[in-house]
């Protein structure tokens, strides 16, 4: 799956794309936490979704690691969309709540999220267009 040689489209068929429901993106640091511990809580969030069979071709959801969200401290960071539920001090212990709780039954962990940003509805303008 995600071969570099594959067309995007057929990437997209394997990874599940078009039936997602939720995507859980995970900082791996270097700014916010050490990324040893990214590492592991990324290593963890891709075991356990596999195991859980929540991700791929038929899995409802998406994980995706970054090296950077902008939030530089507490972390390992996260943040599940489309809640715009944001996550600090993401262990695996964290991690495995987030997957249980929010990704699978619908509740954002309330106490580890600091801050939300929701998407908008498909139908609705997001606000404002900003002046260039």
């Amino acid at each position: 799956m995600g071969k570099r040689n594959q067309p995007p489209a057929e990437s997209a068929l394997a990874f599940g794309i078009g039936k997602l429901t939720r995507h859980l993106f995970v900082c791996l640091g270097p700014d916010c936490a050490d990324p040893d511990d990214g590492e592991k809580t990324w290593e963890y969030v891709k075991k356990r979704m596999k195991e859980l069979e929540i991700t791929g071709k038929d899995g409802p959801f998406f994980r995706t690691k970054c090296k950077c969200l902008r939030v530089c401290s507490g972390g390992p960071i996260a943040v599940v969309y489309p809640e715009g539920a944001w996550y600090e001090n993401v262990t695996p212990k964290n991690a495995e709540r987030i997957i249980q709780q929010h990704l699978l039954g619908g509740e954002v962990v309330e106490d580890i999220c600091f801050a939300r940003n929701p998407l908008p509805e498909p139908n609705r303008s997001p606000g404002p267009a900003r002046k260039r």
